[in-house]
């Protein structure tokens, strides 16, 4: 790997900028990680496919053809036991249009979840967070790996850490919720953390 590569993770969110960052660091990889903040024109890439990876592989592909950089992208979601397996790719729109009309689409969706779990008992909420992370490089080679959180979901929030689903999941070997955690507790066992660590030793012989 060339000194201080450049690679570019596909999201407008800053705070998984230096996330990724610090794995790659942790992984010995010399690269620099930018977001899409530095690329204001990039294209806004629609998660049409059915599966996590899928997804993944389509905003990375964009981005590699769009910037002529390594590129890396991911998507996440919840998968509930009791809902085979759904919300799934659906998680972030889960309660659709009642969710952008509440305002709060993260709370409409965890609500929706909750109200379709009423009566199932503990024994049956099981439940894993999912990600898939990509990594498309501008000669066309790419590669996918996945993250998977198993544990299973309470019937009332806790926790006001982290985001969407995480104050009614709790981890497999946790008592708490991933809302109720520290970012770096969450990361060290969170399905996005261990996708990216897959990744990283992948970009070992990618780049």
């Amino acid at each position: 790997m060339n000194p201080r590569s450049t690679i570019v993770l596909a999201t407008r969110n800053a705070k998984k900028v230096p996330e990724m960052q610090a794995i790659l660091a942790e992984a010995g990889l010399d690269a620099e990680v930018i977001g899409l903040d530095a690329y204001p024109d990039a294209p806004d890439v629609p998660e049409t496919e059915p599966t996590f990876a899928g997804n993944a592989l389509l905003k990375a592909r964009a981005i590699a053809e769009h910037t002529g950089l390594p590129a890396v992208a991911d998507d996440s979601g919840l998968r509930v036991d009791e809902l085979n397996g759904m919300p799934g790719v659906l998680s972030a729109r889960w309660s659709g249009r009642f969710g952008q009309q509440a305002g709060d689409k993260d709370l409409a969706n965890l609500e929706l979840v909750l109200d379709q779990l009423a009566d199932t008992p503990p024994e049956r909420r099981g439940a894993e967070f999912v990600a898939a992370a990509a990594i498309v490089l501008p000669s066309g080679t790419e590669d996918v790996v996945e993250g998977v959180m198993r544990g299973h979901l309470i019937d009332k929030s806790r926790g006001e850490n982290g985001f969407g689903y995480d104050p009614i999941f709790v981890p497999d070997g946790e008592t708490r919720t991933t809302a109720e955690m520290s970012a770096a507790e969450k990361n060290a066992i969170s399905h996005r953390g261990i996708a990216f660590r897959r990744l990283a030793e992948r970009l070992r012989s990618l780049l």
